[in-house]
């Protein structure tokens, strides 16, 4: 579970690294980073992993989120996954920027030209967790996840389908039902094919409804988003969690669009919710 280091940065008192590591998984070099806090090598730390949306990369979190100041405070360690494995000579690999690099969309591609590199599920679920468990002092017993827009999709999803695995879950501007907007159709036809019954297991509005732990959601989202009423129609989760009576707090923001003006604008919130299921 070799890791290198590309750079490092101080940062209120911790600090802000970057990493690449060969992936088995996905079959292709990965990069991620992490914010260590200052009581880091104290003891044991509780992990919050972030997921990013389409065309980020490990990078955009930590440099506009804004959330190095209370997660120091707090003595949380955050990891960022790049978006999706990359440079692996797919064709059409990079000529959208909603499908192939950038645009993994947390899931194990199934196609025949995607599945030996795309498999972020598994990537974010199993071997990403192996590796900062292996390489740094945390506590592997409290973690939680969340994300932003393609990224919010991811979180949800995967505390979703993981019951016991997550203390916490949150997104802001999630793509809460992938399988009813034009983003999502085009990743699931291009890497799961036409297997409908393949792509209920990636749409949150869909797993809600037959989730065995009601792990309560808290999803901010921004009420001037430009890809609210067309891509990310956050009323289809809330009639499924209201139907299936599973918690959720979903806040509309007045005003405020898709952008990381928006993250940086609730993100202490957010990191304090999870340090309250964290227990910090």
């Amino acid at each position: 579970m070799d890791i290198s280091l590309i750079k490092r940065q101080k940062s209120f008192g911790g600090s802000v690294e970057y990493y690449r590591h060969d992936s088995e998984v996905n079959q292709s070099e990965m990069t991620f980073s992490v914010f260590l806090p200052p009581t880091m090598g104290d003891r044991p730390t509780p992990v919050l992993y972030w997921l990013s949306g389409l065309t980020c990369s490990e990078d955009n979190f930590m440099s506009k989120a804004g959330a190095q100041r209370v997660a120091a405070e707090l003595g949380l360690m955050i990891v960022v996954p790049d978006t999706s494995s990359r440079n692996n000579g797919i064709e059409g690999e990079d000529e959208s920027y909603d499908f192939g690099s950038g645009a993994g969309f947390y899931l194990n591609a199934t196609t025949s030209d995607w599945s030996k590199n795309y498999n972020m599920y598994d990537y974010v679920t199993q071997e990403l967790p192996r590796l900062i468990e292996g390489n740094f002092n945390v506590d592997s017993g409290r973690k939680s996840i969340s994300g932003h827009s393609m990224g919010g999709h991811g979180a949800l999803t995967i505390a979703l389908k993981n019951p016991g695995v997550y203390r916490s879950v949150s997104a802001f501007s999630p793509i809460v039902a992938p399988m009813d907007v034009p983003w999502g159709q085009k990743a699931f036809q291009g890497y799961l094919g036409e297997d409908k019954a393949l792509w209920e297991e990636y749409d949150a509005s869909r797993l809600v409804r037959k989730a065995a732990e009601r792990l309560p959601l808290f999803i901010d989202q921004g009420g001037a988003d430009e890809f609210l009423v067309e891509q990310l129609k956050p009323h289809l989760l809330e009639k499924a969690c209201k139907e299936m009576g599973h918690p959720l707090e979903l806040r509309i923001h007045d005003g405020y669009d898709h952008s990381y003006f928006f993250i940086a604008s609730f993100i202490e919130e957010h990191l304090r919710y999870h340090a309250r299921h964290l227990g910090l």
